[in-house]
């Protein structure tokens, strides 16, 4: 690298950029953001706006998951996951983790936090989806991309596998609770490969792979440059997190990951009954005990509003089950009441420190270090650095526990299945220098101490095969030379040589059911040619390939017939797992038992389940099936397309998602589900190549496009490249790359007081309500809030407040005036971001009701307008009255609360009092006959 290469990719290598006061964004060819900024908390607020504007319907759809207020926009069908959000209390769990962390982590997250809130509301503007699901943007907490992690990642180590296994336990007998272990259909895995300088064209080591994970639309990963004097480094991003994490090119070092199949979480069997006051207890190990409850309500839209008990035991929350009035015990297995244990829950950290500390990394050693304090996911780590240096560990928290709480779901009450303190050791090994190579592709290797099912091994065997041969040799090339690589370059490996092994299509799985049709016995002539020609076949799933779509009709066949013996029919048919009322829906993908089938098929067609003539006679009966269908399969790509998991499915009905070739044991992993469907929802979530040689040789693609703003040039971009298995190139060269006008000198988050979305406007006060959620109160912008409270206040509900016949203007022109006075204030109160009452405050002796009784020192007027919402939760009123109250004594000059309801309304009266409130006189009033009532200091101070 030439000292001109040097200076062109330094963050202020370009006079005049990079003003430590605010930030620049710059733009390659494909859209990719390359942010630019003078320090670390600059680029960090550059970041979060940046990916408010290009991902905010995603970055929405994220918090409202963390939230567990999906259905509320999305429907019915979102509700399953909201009903887990809330009882795994994802969103308490980030706030715990967030309060944990080092002050300059926590200063590092709220300036990301602070971009994304400024930029939201514009990004939002752009994005089509906001109009058709009917939502405005909310307001983002410091915690929020925190429980983006989290949320993300919760269901990522497969933890109701174990309920799968207690079923297969309970049906077949306990030795076959790993009958179909193999990486099913909830886990995520990736490839991962590392060739040392000594197999490079350069000298220097490469390090290539591919995050297999579900597909969505956007992507999961974005693109990004983050720059500043402290660091500069390129990789894929979480929208929604700060900092590059899993994938990271920092120009002195280079690292990925791949999901180590360890297992970290734990479901417990509780015994709970309730109390006779309507509490809950439940049994440890020292006998019965009160635990944490309370009640939430999840809105759903155009459906009505279901209420969810939240239960914590010591153990963790209450995510299976409902708590009678005697509990059901061991003897009822159909009605278990399960927990969940998950490490941030338990230590209060996510790992969140670390994230900073890889963007600082310079080499191998530091990264090491900074790994140290990862958390979750637990993930297999490859990494080199500019000296030749590499690494290759596990990195995350896997508790100590017994071996059964890995397997199958254990008893609460037995303090044998208990943690102890700390965690187990992380392996790590030398990257082999026989070989000058390392792989990880999620199989029993370096992890194996640490889980229960891993990957098969065809993926990792395939890619030291062919990393084993020159460059090409036992490999098929993409159909066109992928863009920014060169052609192939001989025994050693350059980054534009990693392609081929990307989308390498042998499927090595294949070996099995093919060696039980060669020895079928009987065939038809129409199941002979078949045999025949599978035989023939290169056991490639091309996507131009009709024998791959020939050989994928004779598994799924076989699949069914499996599902249909007599020996798998406890956990088949009507006996089905994913069929049983005990288990949210959520948890039927690990619950079906068809593609647990499918995925263990090689199993099933392998071990002793079956004794071999009974194989033999499901795979000839399968072969006279597939036979007998005289339609000419269509090549495989045109069967095999890309399933993506949209927010808003059938958001874009016309669009013609693309097929690929691969599948779920090849290394382009495109995992159909045998016996359901040829369809993949699992796939490479994006593909990376770091040359630390020079990292503008370094390559990247994602399955769509940098924006995800539908109609965007940048929206769908990518698709063609990623479809055919070429990639983009890094471009690092500043002079290069577009200066875009979303550059912009933003400090501090921009005053957004005069802002349409209430949820962006800053607050006079939030608060925390157990079991309701955060209440923060944020003043009433008469115009922009005008058709809101409009609709409020001419409600029959609201026929006290006096303005049922008012017009919106003349709403507007009220709250105008009182927005005018120093003595009056109108506040709307924001649960979790959503509008939830309207909130005033005044002095009264500036009131007119100061002059019909003796006002004093003290003294602080209050109205209140609960919304429409009122009712849908049990103590929706108070909760907000606990908000209000904490608001107006946290000024110590306020002595007593004044509030003058209509005298006729007895509902609000009858609240006051319970709350604590004490009747005063009826007075007559120009407008309607009061009863005051006052709330003291010392009364309240009792409340909050």
């Amino acid at each position: 690298m030439t000292t001109a290469d040097v200076d062109s990719e330094r963050p202020n290598g370009r006079p005049g950029h990079g003003q430590a006061d605010g930030f620049e964004v710059f733009r390659d060819d494909w859209g990719i953001p390359h942010l630019k900024a003078g320090d670390a908390l600059a680029l960090a607020r550059a970041q979060g706006h940046n990916a408010a504007l290009d991902r905010a319907w995603q970055l929405e759809t994220e918090r409202h998951r963390v939230l567990g207020t999906t259905a509320a926009y999305l429907g019915a069908e979102a509700l399953d996951w909201d009903r887990f959000a809330r009882r795994a209390r994802l969103a308490d769990t980030a706030r715990r983790c967030y309060e944990r962390l080092t002050p300059g982590t926590a200063a590092w997250v709220r300036a990301y936090v602070d971009g994304v809130n400024a930029g939201l509301a514009e990004g939002a503007a752009r994005t089509p989806e906001f109009a058709a699901a009917g939502l405005v943007p909310g307001r983002w907490e410091p915690w929020t991309p925190l429980g983006v992690w989290l949320s993300t990642h919760i269901l990522f180590a497969g933890f109701p596998t174990k309920l799968w296994r207690e079923e297969v336990a309970r049906r077949l007998g306990d030795g076959r609770a790993t009958l179909f272990a193999t990486d099913g259909p909830g886990t995520s895995g990736s490839n991962g490969w590392l060739l040392t300088g000594a197999r490079t064209t350069t000298g220097a080591p490469v390090i290539a792979g591919d995050p297999h994970r579900f597909i969505e639309d956007p992507g999961v990963y974005q693109q990004i440059r983050l720059a500043c004097p402290e660091f500069d480094v390129v990789g894929l991003a979480v929208p929604g997190v700060p900092g590059i994490a899993h994938f990271g090119h920092a120009g002195g070092v280079a690292w990925a990951i791949t999901n180590a199949m360890a297992d970290y979480q734990d479901l417990y069997r509780e015994q709970a009954r309730r109390t006779a006051d309507g509490g809950v207890e439940a049994l440890g190990p020292d006998g019965w005990y009160r635990v944490h409850a309370h009640t939430e309500t999840v809105e759903v839209a155009g459906g009505e509003a279901e209420t969810v008990e939240v239960v914590e035991t010591d153990r963790g929350p209450v995510i299976i089950g409902d708590v009678h009035d005697e509990p059901p015990g061991d003897e009822a297995p159909d009605a278990p009441v399960i927990s969940l244990r998950y490490p941030p829950r338990v230590t209060g950290d996510l790992g969140f420190d670390v994230l900073p500390a890889l963007l600082r990394a310079r080499t191998v050693a530091d990264l090491d270090t900074a790994l140290d304090g990862w958390v979750e996911p637990v993930n297999v780590v490859l990494a080199a650095d500019t000296t030749g240096a590499t690494l290759h560990r596990v990195a995350g928290h896997v508790p100590v526990r017994p071996h059964e709480n890995r397997l199958r779901v254990v008893p609460a009450h037995d303090p044998a299945y208990a943690w102890s303190e700390g965690a187990e050791p992380t392996p790590r090994t030398e990257v082999d220098t026989a070989t000058g190579t390392a792989v990880m592709a999620n199989e029993r290797g370096l992890a194996a101490p640490l889980g229960i099912e891993f990957a098969p091994p065809h993926r990792a065997d395939r890619i030291r095969e062919l990393l084993g041969t020159p460059p090409g040799a036992g490999a098929r090339r993409p159909t066109d030379t992928p863009q920014g690589t060169r052609g192939l370059t001989g025994p050693p490996w350059s980054a534009g040589d990693m392609a081929a092994v990307h989308t390498d299509t042998r499927l090595a799985s294949s070996r099995q059911l093919l060696s039980l049709l060669a020895w079928a016995p009987d065939l038809g002539p129409d199941a002979e040619r078949l045999r025949d020609r599978l035989l023939r076949w290169d056991r490639h799933m091309d996507a131009d390939s009709t024998d791959a779509t020939l050989y994928s009709r004779l598994r799924a066949d076989v699949v069914h017939r499996l599902a249909g013996h007599p020996a798998l029919r406890p956990v088949t048919g009507d006996a089905d797992p994913w069929r049983s009322p005990a288990y949210p829906p959520l948890f039927r993908p690990w619950l079906a038992a068809v593609p647990r089938i499918g995925y263990a098929l090689e199993t099933l067609l392998t071990v002793g389940l079956l004794p071999y003539e009974e194989r033999l006679a499901i795979v000839a009966a399968s072969a006279e099936a597939v036979a007998a269908n005289h339609d000419a399969p269509l090549p495989w790509g045109e069967v095999h397309r890309v399933a993506p998991w949209q927010a808003l499915p059938g958001a874009t009905p016309e669009e013609v998602w693309p097929g690929l070739a691969g599948d779920h044991d090849c290394v382009l992993s495109t995992s159909s589900v045998p016996g359901i469907t040829d369809l993949f929802a699992r796939g490479p979530a994006a593909r990376y190549v770091w040359d630390l040689a020079r990292r503008e040789d370094s390559l990247w693609v994602v399955p769509f496009g940098a924006s995800g703003v539908p109609g965007s040039a940048h929206h769908r971009d990518q698709s063609e490249l990623w479809a055919s298995g070429r990639l983009a190139p890094v471009t690092t060269d500043w002079n290069l790359l577009h200066r875009t006008e979303e550059s912009t000198t933003m400090t501090t988050t921009p005053d957004p007081t005069a802002s349409t979305v209430p949820a962006l406007r800053p607050a006079v006060h939030e608060q925390k309500v157990e079991g309701f959620g955060v209440v923060r109160l944020v003043p009433v912008d008469p115009a922009a809030d005008a058709g809101l409270l409009h609709g409020w206040v001419t409600q029959e509900r609201a026929r006290f407040w006096g303005m049922a016949d008012h017009t919106r203007e003349q709403v507007q022109e009220i709250y105008a005036f009182v927005d005018s006075l120093s003595t009056h204030h109108a506040y709307l109160a924001l649960r979790d971001g959503v509008p939830a009452a309207l909130f005033q405050t005044y002095e009264p002796d500036a009131d007119p009701v100061g002059e019909c009784y003796d006002v004093q020192p003290g003294d602080f007027g209050i109205h209140l307008l609960i919304a429409p919402a009122e009712g849908a939760v049990k103590g929706y009123t108070d909760a907000l009255l606990t908000a209000f109250i904490g608001y107006v004594f946290s000024d110590p000059a306020h002595l007593r609360v004044v509030v003058e309801p209509d005298a006729r309304n007895e509902k609000a009266l009858a609240r006051m009092v319970r709350v604590g409130f004490e009747l005063g006189p009826e007075i007559e009033k120009p407008e309607k006959t009061a009863r005051l009532a006052f709330l003291s200091r010392t009364v309240a101070l009792g409340l909050v």
